[in-house]
C-alpha cells in the first residue's frame, strides 16, 4: 500500500533519487494538470485545456498528452520527448503535506513504493551536513511553483467562469487511418466570447496576468493537430513484436 511519508534530514539521510526513473511517472498520463505560470512554455509543444473532476464538478487545467486513457504520445524511446515537462511530472516523487502540529505548516513528502528513490544510486537528497542538496531544493522550487499556481489557476477558472468564457470542446479528429474519434469532458475558452469581452470585462481578466494566461490558452489549441500527427506517426509505426 502506498504510504506518503514526510521527507526528514535525520531519517532520510542516505536517499538517493534516480533522475533517469522520473520521467516515467507521465509515460501512461493522457492528460496532465498545469498550472497558469507553466502556461508559456506548455503552449509550444501541449494543447491547455480544462476539464471537471468527475466527482466535485470543480475545473481542473490539464495539458492533453494523448486521446485516451493510458496514452502519452510524448513518450517515445523510454523518455518525455518534450522542451518542458510539466511540473506534477518533474516534481515526482516529492509531494506537499501538512506536518501533524497545530501551525499546519507545508512539508515535503515522498512515496514511499516509490522506484525512483534508493539508498544505492543516484544524487543525494541531502549534503552530508544534512542541508538540501541541488536535488532537493530543485524539488522544492518546484512544488512551491505548484502550490503558489494552484492558487493563482483556481482564481483564473473562477474569472473564466464569472465572464462564461469556459465552453465544452468539441473535439472530433480524423486518424490517417480513417478511424474518426470524439473526444468528450474537455473545455476551453470560447475565442469570440473573449475578442467580444468589455472594456471592465477585459480589465479583470488583466488582472494578474490573467489576459495573457487566456489568448495562450487558446493559441495552444493548434497544438492539437501535432498531436494528431503523433498519433498517426505512432499507430503507422511498425510493430517490432510482428518482425520477429
Amino acid at each position: 500500500m502506498t504510504a506518503h511519508v514526510a521527507l526528514d534530514a535525520n531519517l532520510h539521510k542516505h536517499l538517493k533519487l534516480n533522475s533517469a526513473k522520473v520521467e516515467e511517472m507521465g509515460a501512461d498520463l493522457h492528460m496532465i494538470p498545469v498550472v497558469v505560470s507553466e502556461f508559456m512554455k506548455l503552449v509550444v509543444q501541449f494543447p491547455i485545456l480544462f476539464t471537471k473532476h468527475a466527482d466535485t464538478g470543480a475545473f481542473t487545467c490539464i495539458c492533453l498528452t494523448g486521446f485516451e486513457e493510458g496514452e502519452n504520445l510524448f513518450w517515445q524511446n523510454a523518455e518525455f520527448d518534450a522542451l518542458y515537462i510539466p511540473l506534477n511530472v518533474s516534481r515526482h516523487p516529492f509531494f506537499v503535506g501538512s506536518d501533524d502540529t497545530q501551525n499546519n505548516d507545508y512539508v515535503i513528502c515522498f512515496d514511499t513504493d516509490s522506484q525512483i528513490l534508493n539508498t544505492e544510486e543516484g544524487d543525494a537528497i541531502f549534503n552530508a551536513d544534512g542541508s538540501a542538496s541541488p536535488v532537493l531544493v530543485n524539488a522544492q522550487e518546484q512544488l512551491s511553483e505548484l502550490l503558489i499556481g494552484e492558487k493563482q489557476t483556481s482564481a483564473f477558472i473562477e474569472v473564466l467562469l464569472a465572464l462564461d468564457l469556459l465552453v465544452p470542446l468539441a473535439l472530433e479528429i480524423t486518424l490517417a487511418s480513417g478511424e474518426s474519434k470524439t473526444i468528450k469532458g474537455l473545455y476551453s475558452i470560447d475565442e469570440d466570447k473573449l475578442n467580444a469581452l468589455n472594456e471592465h470585462q477585459l480589465v479583470q481578466l488583466q488582472a494578474n496576468g490573467y489576459l495573457q494566461a487566456a489568448y495562450t490558452q487558446v493559441a495552444s489549441l493548434g497544438q492539437i493537430y501535432g498531436l494528431i500527427q503523433k498519433k498517426n506517426q505512432r499507430d503507422s509505426a511498425p510493430n517490432p513484436w510482428m518482425q520477429q
